[in-house]
């Protein structure tokens, strides 16, 4: 079997998504998402201009060779465009190999450890009353965990606060939208919040929250201090991930669990918060960390210091992402928890897929591959528009983390 064509698709079902297809010469191909968010076009001329020539002719069941080819060839290695071109054809690759040998990609990663996936959706509200109504319907549908984020009073935007009860989608046509932001005013009200969750819902339910890089470390261990009587599953990204000593200040004041890495495009983003046990879930997703051989690889180190996976699953991935990622939390043994943000109807047209959702558990079917197909004809009738994410100013108007 060798690779005949590389062909790299555009739709926008809602929001922007970049499919890369790889078809060979015994009429198989796979599927493979390239989509980073915001900067979606960067990963299309990447994947064309440059990375489809290196893979006509070659044998697609070498994954790890060509992942190594990939990564070790270009020299220039690592960064999320680089990372998301690998992942995407990573993902092809396995999907191609699953189809090809008439298996779903998980027993070819050495079969299931577990019956389901956990997966968490997103509850959030304008107000703390709405975000904790929000959390019952989330509860009403099956799901077993909830992240929780509401509006701060006093700020006229706030991250993880959804337009619609199931559907969040932060990036915005035109140019990036400006939010404000406040610290002190968060911190003075999320405590609060899960105060009021736990007493309507009681301890069962696992809740998760995202402070998404905006605090100081300091800052970061004050709010994991002050939430601890509310027993979270995990405070993620408390703290900008990419100064991994940052959390050692942190982890010396709280013993809130701890969750990082969805901007982490390789393992050794991490390596100083997995060695010193920093945190307790690696977040890395399939798309922007090289995709499923370089994640086995992450999960596996992660395992070795008893760090569990959590990876990212926003709708900024498309749904071959979401097959992927399930696919790999089924096989491994530290698998912990799975982000799952549900599409749109027409995202979910343009991408039919065998995962499917019951119980707070999502499992990724028993198709061959990875079980996402795409609909060229459906597709065509979402043309690319672009799209930005927000950015965020503090209230004096200097920069902040979005």
């Amino acid at each position: 079997m060798r690779i005949t064509d590389v062909e790299v698709l555009v739709t926008c079902p809602g929001r922007n998504f970049v499919t890369l297809r790889v078809r060979t010469d015994e009429g198989v191909h796979g599927l493979g998402d390239a989509t980073l968010n915001g900067r979606e076009l960067a990963v299309v001329s990447y994947l064309r201009d440059h990375v489809a020539p290196c893979l006509i002719g070659r044998d697609p069941f070498r994954i790890e060779d060509i992942w190594q080819y990939l990564y070790r060839g270009a020299y220039w290695r690592r960064g999320p465009v680089t990372m998301t071109a690998i992942g995407a054809v990573d993902m092809a690759l396995w999907d191609i190999k699953g189809k090809a040998l008439g298996v779903p990609v998980y027993e070819l990663l050495g079969g299931a450890s577990r019956a389901g996936v956990l997966v968490y959706g997103h509850a959030s509200g304008e107000s703390a009353g709405e975000a904790v109504d929000a959390v019952g319907r989330y509860l009403d549908l099956g799901y077993k965990a909830v992240r929780v984020q509401a509006g701060v009073p006093g700020l006229s935007g706030t991250y993880g606060v959804g337009r619609g009860e199931l559907f969040y989608e932060p990036a915005g046509t035109g140019l990036p939208r400006e939010d404000v932001w406040s610290a002190e005013k968060y911190l003075a009200t999320v405590p609060s919040l899960f105060a009021r969750v736990r007493d309507e819902y009681g301890d069962e339910v696992r809740l998760l929250h995202d402070a998404h890089h905006r605090l100081t470390p300091i800052q970061a261990a004050r709010l994991g201090r002050d939430l601890e009587p509310y027993r979270l599953f995990w405070l993620e990204d408390v703290a900008p991930a990419e100064q991994q000593e940052a959390f050692r200040l942190i982890r010396q004041h709280t013993t809130t669990p701890l969750a990082v890495g969805e901007i982490f495009s390789t393992i050794h983003d991490a390596t100083v918060l997995l060695r010193e046990y920093l945190i307790d879930y690696l977040r890395m997703t399939v798309v922007h960390g090289g995709g499923i051989t370089h994640l086995r690889n992450a999960a596996a180190y992660a395992d070795v210091h008893q760090v569990r996976t959590g990876c990212h699953g926003a709708t900024d991935l498309s749904p071959v992402a979401m097959a992927a990622a399930l696919h790999l939390d089924l096989s491994i043994p530290n698998f912990g928890i799975q982000e799952y943000m549900r599409h749109t109807a027409e995202t979910d047209e343009v991408f039919p897929h065998a995962y499917t959702f019951s119980g707070g558990y999502l499992h990724p079917g028993g198709s061959p591959g990875l079980g996402v197909d795409y609909r060229d004809d459906l597709a065509e009738r979402h043309p690319y528009q672009r799209a930005y994410l927000p950015v965020s100013r503090l209230e004096d108007g200097t920069m902040g983390n979005w």
